[in-house]
């Protein structure tokens, strides 16, 4: 009698936390949409932002935080894959090996900030890269590598070994069985991680203070020649982000409608990231069911 009761009374605790935890987060997010959405319009959306009259929108540094996560994941994903997939499949025990992952686990925990000042100091002045989207994307790599190995990693390790063992058994080679049939099986899990970390690119902003830079520049959307830095689709322009736009807006204050326009924005990050965190649980059950009803 007495074990069913602590039962109930540890069960009962569980659910008041899992409660108060539930409540704190929806009330965050609908403070978030309730003061933020009144202000967002197709105007706010598209036009440019204004650095000392009202009226002004975060179209630049909408399309810049895309255009940024596109170049961070472009360099990222490659270099996380080849990673994980080294560390999940070819690397031994050893000091090496012990050495590799310590850095891996030390390099997840570092603030972002920090990251943003080493970028500064590597990229943005040791390498000539200025305040440029190339060195944003560099410092966002930096900053989500760490746990984009990790999620591949452990992705590939989840793989059974049966399923190795069937493709060593078939005559593949090590790097083919990992090829074709330990990636695609992984594939779920490794996707999923790549759309969170793409939640945290977009929403980040202490890194690119120092990297990217805090202006958005004029595009000239005729011009695509990548080496111009009114090109929207150069990588040496400055790109000011939304989430390094709020940050700007909250600690200058100098347009008439900073309240308003930084609501807004706050509500279209918090809107794009929620849909990130969305899609990454429903391209991954998607990929899942997949995988599962062609095995």
């Amino acid at each position: 009698m007495h074990a069913k009761k602590m039962d109930k009374l540890a069960t009962g605790v569980l659910y008041s936390i899992a409660t108060v935890i539930v409540i704190i987060l929806t009330a965050l997010i609908l403070f978030i949409l309730v003061r933020g959405l009144p202000h967002v319009n197709w105007h706010f959306l598209t036009s440019k932002s204004s650095s000392y009259k009202a009226g002004g929108g975060v179209g630049i540094q909408l399309y810049n935080s895309f255009f940024l996560l596109i170049i961070t994941l472009l360099i990222s994903v490659p270099l996380s894959t080849g990673a994980g997939i080294y560390l999940a499949e070819y690397a031994k025990k050893g000091l090496l090996t012990n050495f590799i992952r310590t850095c891996i686990e030390i390099l997840s925990s570092l603030p972002s900030v920090v990251v943003g000042l080493f970028g500064y100091l590597i990229f943005v002045v040791q390498f000539g890269y200025g305040f440029s989207i190339l060195s944003g994307a560099l410092a966002l790599t930096v900053f989500n590598l760490p746990q984009m190995t990790r999620n591949v990693e452990d992705s590939l390790r989840h793989v059974h070994h049966t399923q190795r063992e069937a493709g060593l058994a078939l005559g593949l080679s090590r790097w083919e069985t990992v090829l074709h049939v330990v990636i695609p099986e992984a594939l779920p899990g490794i996707v999923t991680g790549i759309v969170l970390a793409s939640g945290r690119i977009f929403g980040e902003a202490a890194a690119l203070i120092f990297t990217a830079g805090q202006s958005a520049p004029a595009l000239d959307w005729s011009n695509w020649n990548p080496l111009s830095v009114t090109s929207p689709i150069s990588i040496f322009r400055q790109a000011e982000t939304l989430a390094v736009h709020i940050w700007k807006v909250n600690s200058e204050g100098t347009i008439p409608d900073a309240t308003q326009v930084s609501a807004g924005s706050a509500a279209i990050l918090l809107i794009f990231i929620l849909l990130f965190n969305l899609s990454a649980r429903y391209i991954g059950k998607k990929l899942h069911a997949k995988m599962t009803s062609a095995a």
